[in-house]
């Protein structure tokens, strides 16, 4: 199934996000940390991650031009920030240094077993995005628009500028922001994590969850990642599954940043529905090889390699 969409090709980046950037401390485990017990970790990883700004770098290494748009603290973590950002090649011209704040910080805990996380994260409210600060030319300066829906407001004015310029919107989103009932309205595709639909519509059955969303935002497309179980969306009437791949899972951290990135290359590149949820499933399996949000990131021709075997 194709898309049927139009997207500009005059812009100057590929793909432009805007929301959140963090510093992440990872922390693997042999197992979950019982209530009121102690144990020895295995590691300590110092890392940079946050949705917005992670998914760009994944962009960039995929060789897509990505520019980030967001704020960080005048701190020691917000220059590592930066300097993470530049070495990727992703544009920062538009990323602000708010003096006297902490920049955002996440200790997380990997699972060595399986790979899974739990994240605890602190953000300074001096980050937020002022939505009067949002400037038009530079959020309309891609061929895709990706917001977090963090900033609710500042994303509603992002989007909106977008949907003004004929630019498609993507929205990764996990929890329920206030006024996030005023944004979905705006977006082309939402694409949640699993728990998301349910708990935004009330309705249980993800099906029919995702049919409530699609009637109530008018996206073109909504899906909702499942981990393990890959994708499941909902385009044009008809569901669509696509499997996850199995690989040997050092760290989930990021890989749904990893997955709305390989969904802008596939939908940028001109692939079917099916064709792009399979290529996204494949950039959050092959970021699943490493500790990090970004480390196991991979270029496209490992994209090719890992799906041409399969």
């Amino acid at each position: 199934m194709e898309f049927g969409i139009d997207i500009p090709t005059d812009k100057e980046f590929d793909a432009v996000a805007l929301g959140l950037n963090a510093v992440d401390h990872l922390i693997v485990v042999p197992s979950f940390p019982e209530f009121n017990s102690k144990h020895e970790f295995i590691s300590h990883t110092l890392a940079a991650g946050g949705q917005a700004a992670t998914a760009m770098v994944a962009l960039s290494r995929l060789g897509m031009r990505t520019r980030y748009i967001g704020n960080v603290g005048s701190d020691q973590d917000g220059q590592f920030q930066i300097e993470s950002l530049e070495q990727e090649r992703v544009d920062i011209s538009c990323l602000k240094i708010i003096e006297g704040a902490r920049t955002q910080s996440a200790f997380i805990l990997v699972d060595q077993p399986s790979g899974e996380r739990t994240i605890l994260w602190k953000r300074d409210q001096k980050l937020a995005l002022d939505p009067d600060s949002i400037d038009r030319a530079a959020v309309t300066s891609g061929r895709v628009l990706l917001l977090d829906g963090h900033d609710t407001s500042a994303a509603i004015r992002a989007a909106a500028y977008a949907r003004e310029a004929g630019i498609p919107v993507l929205l990764d989103i996990d929890n329920i922001y206030p006024g996030a009932d005023r944004l979905l309205p705006l977006i082309d595709f939402l694409i949640s994590s699993g728990t998301f639909p349910f708990r935004m519509t009330g309705i249980k059955d993800l099906e029919s969850a995702l049919k409530s969303l699609a009637a109530t935002t008018g996206a073109t497309l909504i899906g909702a990642t499942l981990g393990s179980e890959g994708v499941l969306a909902y385009f044009q009437d008809r569901f669509i599954r696509s499997p996850a791949f199995n690989i040997e899972c050092k760290d989930t951290t990021g890989a749904g940043d990893a997955f709305h990135s390989g969904f802008i290359y596939g939908l940028l590149a001109g692939f079917s529905v099916e064709e792009t949820l399979r290529f996204s499933n494949a950039v959050a399996a092959l970021k699943c090889r490493a500790i990090g949000a970004r480390t196991g990131l991979p270029a496209l021709e490992e994209v090719e390699a890992f799906l041409g075997a399969r």
